[in-house]
């Protein structure tokens, strides 16, 4: 049974898009510890990061570096934070989430963001890909 990140990368469900490649996809994650938090996925439905094969696994960190430097153009925070739990959804993701204090890494703070507000966040992340 395909996960909730399958159907986003298939069209089924829709987000709020950051950028995708051919094997990656990144987008806005709808339950924020902060504004910017992002998610980024291998297209690749694989359940835990270490079963991923060693390419998918280098390029899903580049291309979570790519766009964590975006957020951090994009994004009034101290630093971007990084981390892999992956208990939630049985496909491998990488949370980057903008940090100005530890709070903001516990997952037991959220934000409320409108639909207006997430649109223009993945707008602002996305002019700052490189």
């Amino acid at each position: 049974m395909p996960t909730i990140f399958t159907k986003i990368i298939s069209g089924e469900i829709p987000c709020y898009k950051i950028t995708e490649d051919d094997s990656f996809l990144a987008f806005l994650d709808i339950n924020p510890n902060a504004v910017g938090h992002t998610l980024c996925i291998p297209k690749k439905e694989v359940d835990k990061i270490f079963d991923l094969d060693e390419e998918t696994y280098l390029g899903l960190m580049r291309f979570s570096r790519k766009v964590g430097k975006a957020i951090e153009k994009a994004i009034d925070c101290k630093r971007v934070g990084i981390t892999v739990i992956g208990l939630e959804v049985p496909h491998t993701h990488v949370h980057l989430i903008p940090l100005n204090s530890m709070k903001d890494a516990t997952f037991q703070q959220k934000v409320s963001l409108t639909n207006d507000e997430f649109k223009e966040i993945a707008t602002q992340i996305r002019s700052n890909i490189q």
